[in-house]
């Protein structure tokens, strides 16, 4: 695991500092980004998001989906827990959390808009990181690969229904033709340039030009993920700066999901006899969240200055602290595991 993904979290911190103190001190530039926009969709934020998302997709190989059959038992459960529960018990929490519980201390107006950003962050499973937590794990290598190349085909059809059904349960409305926008051209474009990449890469020189491909764009993936950051949190400021507890009642629901359906997959896959090499990447896969898309599909439907963008910017936040605790917890509970998985 690199410096940057290990401390994620400290630099999503700073960007919250840096992109607050600018914003006040600058508001008239990041009104101007926030209004860069060309059929809904802003344009800074797409070049950044491609950044972000191009490079991870890169490291997919949709060709790996041919080694699905070898752990059926663990891709079902994984993809069970992704598309069949994660969402729903996001959805869930959302309307027990934030349209109840703490409803008095969140801005009414912005109630609903933090519940669409819960559902985006939570209808995509994690494409990238996911392969850092697996190496954590001593997952499947097989396994991770190709559960990640299913979600990713998965995703191309059913983020979209997906998103709009809970957000039409929550009485939210949804535009669909800048959901479909998002989908072409935060899922379906990347996916297909970075496939083409890929071949082109892999067809030149081999292995070895990928790897440096992927070294060399590391940093820039996530140097755009932050820059992306400041911009939102230099246009949220405002709010932040007035409700600060806003942050930790976010962060709430979102813990509660992670570890849910982590231990959910992780428990059904002890119990189909699943060997734990692939249980523990399956319980990741099913708890980490696609978050850069979730960001950038929350600012194209909802702005910059939503509660839905707000949110799925707090599931950055706690992304790398609740996940390496799960991979604790998996590597802890090994001897556990394969004491009771039926053989």
């Amino acid at each position: 695991m690199g410096v940057f993904e290990r401390y994620l979290t400290l630099w999503v911190g700073l960007c919250i500092i840096v992109g607050v103190a600018l914003g006040q001190a600058a508001p008239v530039v990041f009104h101007a980004i926030g209004e860069a926009t060309i059929a809904q969709v802003n344009l800074p934020v797409a070049a950044l998001v491609w950044l972000m998302i191009v490079p991870m997709l890169l490291k997919v190989d949709l060709a790996a989906l041919a080694e699905v059959r070898a752990h059926w038992r663990g891709v079902a459960v994984t993809v069970g827990v992704n598309w069949l529960v994660k969402p729903f018990s996001m959805a869930l929490l959302g309307w027990l959390f934030i349209a109840h519980l703490f409803r008095p201390y969140l801005p009414a107006d912005q109630i609903d808009a933090y519940i669409a950003g819960l559902v985006l962050l939570a209808a995509a499973p994690c494409t990238a990181m996911v392969f850092v937590w697996s190496n954590l794990v001593d997952g499947e290598p097989h396994f991770t690969l190709s559960q990640v190349a299913l979600n990713d085909t998965i995703m191309i059809v059913a983020f979209a229904p997906l998103v709009a059904l809970l957000l039409g349960l929550s009485s939210i409305a949804v535009p669909w033709g800048t959901l479909l926008l998002s989908v072409a051209l935060y899922i379906v474009a990347p996916v297909i340039a970075a496939q083409l990449w890929r071949r082109s890469l892999l067809k030149t020189d081999g292995a070895a030009a990928l790897a440096a491909t992927l070294r060399a764009l590391g940093p820039l993936s996530l140097a755009a993920l932050l820059l992306t950051l400041v911009i939102l949190f230099g246009l949220q400021g405002e709010e932040i700066v007035r409700q600060p507890l806003v942050i930790a009642l976010l962060a709430t629901p979102i813990l509660i999901q992670v570890y849910f359906n982590a231990g959910l997959a992780y428990l059904v896959n002890r119990r189909l006899g699943v060997e734990w090499r692939v249980a523990g990447p399956s319980a990741l896969i099913g708890a980490s969240n696609f978050f850069e898309l979730a960001v950038a599909t929350a600012i194209a439907l909802f702005g910059f200055q939503s509660g839905a963008a707000l949110a799925t910017v707090v599931g950055v936040l706690v992304e790398v602290p609740v996940m390496l605790s799960v991979v604790h917890i998996v590597r802890r509970s090994r001897k556990w595991y394969e004491a009771g998985a039926p053989s």
